[in-house]
């Protein structure tokens, strides 16, 4: 009605406009006459549905611009169904595909898989008895990541936090093992005392060696790093003429396997403790690997199809990848020639770790035989 009497009322003066001017004027005047019969709040809105398609209002103050329909409004909190209402089936609902979010999606090279979580095992020692190769051979396995340096967490920067190692540590998924090696670890008093608070459950993996090979070896790796360092005899014995071994000197001191293990023994099971053969490792790689995978509840996957001998290094080596030209060894650092130690200086250290080894054997049942 009333857009005929607004029609009524132009209409005398219809005869001054243009044929153009008439045409404009009539679809100005059907849109305002549409707008008015017909509010945008009720075009295409559902029976039964009170709260039209809008920007929805979130309880943290952000907003999700949700495309439903070309009208908007703003949604209050108390507006919400409850939860007894979003239970009930609706069968007038919309399917989940005509819902659009507005946010952006990160692309896939951006993903990062897992999370870093705290080492389930960790290669506690020793230093220079074969514990990069043990870390190298295991982490061939799939369920095994292992973060590729020494963290040194437990005996220097403890104070850190346990977040802060965990940061140190690689993203794995939930059916991997964690794992990490500093081989400091096996001599520092506080250390065991310090994973077990961590979480006793830890699975702990000591690669021992002869003694007075280790300590020969440990000796060459400092002589290449400093070239006036004394000989060897002077720092290994206080007296060498009546056979006093100088124990405060730290590669004599590691190879007190007995005594460094009955520390770790008030914190730690023996079963727990799993010992590597650091002489069996050269010999036998495959063999050693086999059983550190049956102590991480691991498959046997590492096997000898990995390895072959290096006759140059003296050392086994991986066998290179399909997709890597060449095979992996160890650094130039591992299996490097030792200097050369007077024959009576070696049989007088053999003489001092016997006693020792000994009892190291019977702790840990089983004979190593480093004669």
């Amino acid at each position: 009605m009333a857009c005929v009497l607004l029609f009524s009322r132009i209409l005398p003066f219809s005869h001054r406009l243009t044929r153009t001017s008439i045409c404009l004027l009539s679809l100005f005047l059907s849109y305002v006459c549409y707008c008015a019969l017909f509010p945008a709040d009720t075009v295409m809105q559902k029976p039964g549905d009170p709260t039209p398609s809008c920007q929805r209002v979130l309880a943290d103050g952000a907003k999700r611009r949700i495309q439903k329909s070309p009208s908007s409004c703003v949604l209050p909190l108390d507006a919400r169904p409850s939860s007894d209402e979003a239970s009930r089936p609706k069968t007038d609902q919309r399917p989940p595909s005509t819902l659009h979010v507005d946010t952006p999606s990160p692309p896939m090279g951006n993903l990062k898989f897992g999370n870093k979580k705290l080492p389930n095992a960790i290669i506690v020692g020793v230093k220079k008895g074969g514990t990069r190769a043990v870390l190298e051979f295991i982490r061939i396995h799939p369920d095994v990541r292992a973060a590729g340096t020494e963290t040194h967490f437990f005996d220097r920067h403890y104070d850190r936090g346990l977040e802060w190692y965990r940061g140190l540590m690689p993203r794995t998924l939930e059916s991997q093992l964690t794992m990490e090696k500093t081989p400091s670890y096996f001599v520092t008093k506080e250390t065991p005392h310090r994973i077990s608070a961590m979480s006793r459950d830890t699975k702990l993996i000591v690669v021992v060696r002869d003694p007075v090979t280790r300590a020969i070896s440990d000796y060459t790796q400092t002589l290449s790093k400093t070239p006036d360092l004394p000989s060897f005899q002077d720092l290994a014995f206080r007296n060498q003429s009546l056979g006093i071994v100088d124990t405060s000197w730290n590669a004599i001191r590691i190879g007190l396997y007995a005594l460094h293990l009955e520390n770790w023994l008030r914190y730690f099971p023996l079963a727990q403790i799993h010992f590597v053969s650091g002489e069996r490792l050269i010999t036998d790689p495959a063999g050693e690997l086999a059983r550190v995978q049956d102590f991480l509840g691991l498959k046997r996957i590492v096997t000898d199809k990995h390895f072959y001998f290096n006759r140059t290094k003296g050392f086994p080596c991986l066998k290179k990848p399909e997709s890597s030209g060449s095979p992996r060894c160890l650094g130039k650092s591992k299996g490097r020639t030792h200097v050369q130690i007077d024959r009576d200086a070696i049989e007088q250290l053999r003489d001092f770790y016997r006693p020792y080894n000994v009892k190291f054997y019977e702790m840990v049942g089983h004979d190593f035989k480093w004669e």
